[in-house]
């Protein structure tokens, strides 16, 4: 592949730059994330149902999918620096407009919104990435970087949680919003000057327009049973396993931190050379086992905690072995499109997933509904083995 040339072995490639893409990576979604933890407060003082509740995890992802392959021709167009910065402003505005919804309409429309700083996050972070760091480190970046969707989750569900509980909700979204607005400055000063646009050049042979399509269904089929698994898990522990309120949230916090230590750490084994190509397959059907777990613990309840942290491990690392896949194999003119393109599959299966497994859950009880999840995975492990094909042919 050919690399781009320019800033990226500087001060500008030092721990900073990492930690604000993976800031904006977590205010890319910490609207939704804050919906959720606070949704008991949301209905009881804006007078909505739960369905709109759920809506807003549809109008979130929905407008992100829809809008991805745009975003990505934007962020090569017109380069990844305006882009970033754009995008924690739409975050600071949607979070903005949600702190202030007096009803419905304003809060599905505030987060529409921020689905549009969703579908700029991997395209323009993951250009910033190949603009500053030596590809021996992007593995280890884009690990890191994707990892904040974790930390968005952690923040929103803890520290945000409590600040709501002293100042009230509205106070807590806005003071998300004001950090938006400020990594939006910090964006603008740190991140270097985004160069003349390059060609498209030759497509390397590792990563064809017809691979790049493969990727975005595999990242659908993984996207479903993963929105699945963070929609009901909790509610599953609580309703079917007998847990505690608080014992069903830990849940998700433990499916978080293996996420977070499960990106990094396959994102790094993924940016060894011939190694990317091989994971996503082999990281989807360790996320079948995750599932069947999970089916298992409504027979032994203890099965749901390791069932909780493969789930981290396997199905949401493997979003993230995904993005290395791009970076290491897109041409730098196309590198934004490609990834709007992979994450768009991911976001379309978020909108998609839960909806099918809550009427299957409905109509037939959860074993069924892990069981579904499962054939997701195994789906997705199917789509990715031509990848892991062309990868041995590279080696």
């Amino acid at each position: 592949m050919t690399e781009p040339t320019g800033a990226g072995r500087g001060p500008s490639s030092g721990p900073g730059l990492t930690v604000l893409l993976t800031s904006a990576m977590a205010f890319s979604m910490v609207q939704l994330f804050l919906i959720g933890a606070l949704g008991p407060r949301l209905v009881g003082e804006l007078g909505i149902s739960r369905t709109v509740l759920g809506l807003t995890t549809t109008a979130g992802f929905g407008t992100a999918a829809l809008l991805s392959p745009v975003a990505g021709r934007l962020v090569d167009r017109v380069g990844p620096r305006r882009c970033l910065v754009a995008l924690l402003l739409l975050a600071a505005v949607s979070l903005a407009l949600i702190g202030a919804a007096p009803g419905a309409v304003v809060l599905l429309a505030a987060v529409a919104l921020g689905g549009l700083a969703q579908a700029l996050a991997n395209p323009a972070t993951n250009k910033v990435i190949l603009a500053a760091f030596p590809a021996e480190r992007r593995g280890a970046v884009t690990g890191l970087k994707q990892s904040g969707v974790q930390v968005g989750a952690f923040v929103a569900g803890l520290p945000l949680s409590l600040l709501a509980a002293g100042v009230g909700w509205r106070g807590a979204v806005w003071t998300a919003a004001g950090a938006a607005a400020l990594a939006s400055g910090w964006a603008a000063l740190v991140l270097p000057p985004d160069p003349p646009r390059a060609g498209d050049g030759p497509r390397p042979a590792s990563l064809t327009r017809g691979a790049v399509g493969r990727l975005a269904g595999f990242s659908m089929l993984l996207g479903c049973g993963i929105a699945s698994v963070n929609t009901y898990l909790a509610l599953f522990g609580a309703q079917r396993l007998g847990l505690a309120p608080t014992a069903a949230a830990a849940l998700v916090a433990v499916l978080g931190v293996a996420g977070i230590v499960g990106r990094v750490g396959w994102s790094r084994t993924a940016g060894r050379p011939g190694r990317a190509g091989a994971l996503p397959g082999l990281l989807a059907a360790g996320a079948v086992g995750a599932a069947l777990l999970l089916g298992l613990a409504l027979v032994l309840p203890l099965l749901v905690w390791p069932g909780a942290v493969a789930v981290g491990a396997f199905a949401v690392s493997a979003n993230a072995v995904s993005m290395v896949l791009v970076l290491q194999s897109a041409p730098p003119g196309r590198a934004g499109q490609d990834s709007a393109l992979v994450s768009a599959g991911f976001f379309a299966g978020f909108a998609v997933g839960p909806p099918l497994f809550g009427a299957l859950v409905s109509a037939c009880g959860y074993g069924p509904g892990w069981l579904l999840v499962a054939a997701e995975f195994a789906a997705a492990a199917a789509v990715a083995v031509p990848l892991r094909s062309r990868c041995q042919g590279e080696a």
